[in-house]
């Protein structure tokens, strides 16, 4: 009998581990303790299964669960502060499940130091500014001069191209 309980137990765990996983189109809430004035970053699972976050970068963060996403900035972040023991904490804030059906349209991903990543439904062509203005605006520590437009072609190749806000800026 102890036996048959100690395995339904397991199971559900293991399920409900595997429905913790992250895939593209979570929004996670990261912060850093360490970091008094940073607020929690708000982040994205890219399309491709990424998110970028400052100071780590790009990480690949589909089928992982937010405990391993909490590790890996760890290890990416670690060199970056005084303390010794750094505390990062990985929250899914919603999860594309909880989006309803009227929302699963056509959308871009903005993601990276802009004012307010995600997703944002698209209903015509957009140019790459009017995007970078739907976010809100680059912000303060945006690489402006090694902005990635990533796309995924037809056959599932993604191309990247690189724009150089820096110079749009100045009118180059």
């Amino acid at each position: 009998m102890r036996i048959s309980i100690v395995l339904a137990f397991l199971a559900i765990w293991v399920t409900a581990a595997e429905a913790q996983t992250l895939k593209p189109g979570d929004t996670l809430n990261i912060s850093v303790l360490q970091d008094p004035e940073a607020r929690p970053a708000r982040s994205i699972v890219d399309p491709s299964g990424q998110i970028a976050f400052p100071l780590a970068g790009h990480i690949r963060a589909r089928g992982l669960t937010p405990q391993a996403l909490e590790g890996i900035l760890i290890a990416k972040l670690k060199d970056n502060y005084k303390d010794d023991h750094l505390d990062v904490t990985v929250a899914v804030a919603n999860s594309p499940k909880d989006i309803p059906e009227e929302d699963l349209k056509p959308k871009i991903y903005i993601t990276g130091e802009v004012t307010r990543p995600g997703p944002y439904v698209v209903r015509q062509k957009t140019t790459l500014m009017q995007a970078i203005a739907l976010a809100g605006g680059v912000g303060p520590y945006a690489a402006k001069r090694r902005i990635q437009v990533r796309r995924q072609m037809p056959g599932g190749d993604e191309t990247i191209f690189m724009f150089d806000y820096k110079a749009y800026e100045s009118g180059c």
